[in-house]
């Protein structure tokens, strides 16, 4: 009996019909995957226009409100209404919000707290203490 050859003709033909037929829709498959990616990355930055489209809209529709110009126009313009007296203080920046004056609260430790700490200190003996080994 005659031994079989492993890889016939038709298994060689057909192996390279396959490997064509891959080699063909590999880059098809890959553009496609990269356009969907794409598709992905504008639907994202759509949504993200319509966002700031939406922002700006509410913006249009805040600097048509009379009262919203007119309380911008006492606040940033320092404007007065027909009739009314307003004053300005000189010498100081005006507070942009209650932050600010809270900052400006935390500098430092109530007086009170500075002066008990002293004479603690007094008591104990501590600031001589520091001011002979200074001198």
């Amino acid at each position: 009996m005659a031994k079989r050859p492993q890889l016939t003709g038709r298994a060689a033909i057909l192996a390279i019909v396959v490997c064509a037929i891959a080699m063909s829709l590999a880059y098809p498959v890959r553009e496609y995957i990269a356009q969907r990616r794409q598709i992905a990355q504008l639907q994202q930055q759509q949504t993200r226009e319509l966002e700031a489209i939406k922002a700006l809209d509410d913006r249009r529709k805040q600097l048509q409100d009379p009262g919203y110009i007119k309380r911008q126009a006492r606040e940033r313009l320092y404007y007065c209404d027909p009739g009314h007296k307003c004053f300005v203080v000189m010498g100081r920046e005006p507070s942009a919000g209650k932050g600010t004056a809270g900052e400006k609260k935390a500098v430092g430790p109530p007086w009170y707290e500075t002066l008990w700490e002293s004479v603690e200190a007094a008591d104990t003996g501590k600031g001589q203490k520091a001011a002979g080994a200074a001198g």
